[in-house]
């Protein structure tokens, strides 16, 4: 399949003794998050982690469309591309990204831990964002405030969230949609799928031309 939807959720949850695995299982625990500090959803070390970075090959191009975290604990998320953050300061010097608050995962979260109100999302990613061939590419979750863990009696675990979609491109729908970014067209499926038709109707057209 040359073009397929993605969803990837992070949470600080892991078997006990680790900080991170690559399988969720329901007797996972929460480990404590540092505060201030950026951690790569895919490979940042806590939580549930995938063995590689996440990046795309020649043949592959990914559209990031939205991005949310917990609201509670100062949360925060940021994409990077390369080495360049997705969201900056207007002084163009480097912020922790959008708040949960703006973006809260998942929908309808309260504002804080035992809150009762919910929030709802005042963020959209657009435009999108685009990972050109080649690129790596991080989803990146700070909380200000520091995340504690799980400890045997204590009701006080905190659990924090990240969650990213997108959409893989891969060989010829690759292609097209990097045309499609030539021809300043966005960038979805169904755009996609209408080059596709306007490549096999000029082909029809073609053909029936040189029958006659």
């Amino acid at each position: 399949m040359s073009m397929r939807s993605q969803v990837y959720e992070w949470s600080n949850l892991a078997p006990t003794g680790s900080l991170s695995s690559l399988r969720r299982t329901t007797t996972d625990i929460a480990v404590a998050v540092p505060a201030d500090r950026e951690i790569d959803l895919f490979i940042g070390g806590y939580g549930n982690n995938i063995t590689k970075p996440a990046e795309t090959t020649a043949t592959q191009f990914v559209v990031i469309e939205d991005i949310s975290c917990s609201p509670w604990l100062n949360g925060n998320v940021q994409i990077r591309i390369n080495t360049t953050d997705y969201f900056q300061n207007p002084d163009v010097t480097n912020m922790f990204g959008i708040p949960g608050l703006a973006s809260p995962y998942p929908r309808g979260a309260a504002s804080t831990l035992d809150g009762t109100d919910n929030l709802l999302k005042s963020f959209d990613l657009y435009p999108d964002v685009y990972v050109l061939p080649g690129q790596t590419w991080q989803i990146l979750y700070t909380t200000r405030d520091g995340a504690t863990a799980y400890a045997a009696g204590a009701t006080d675990a905190q659990v924090v969230s990240a969650f990213v979609k997108y959409t893989l491109y891969d060989g010829p729908d690759a292609l097209i949609a990097n045309k499609l970014l030539e021809l300043g067209v966005t960038i979805n499926p169904n755009n996609v799928d209408w080059y596709k038709r306007s490549l096999i109707e000029q082909q029809i057209a073609a053909s029936a031309g040189g029958d006659q």
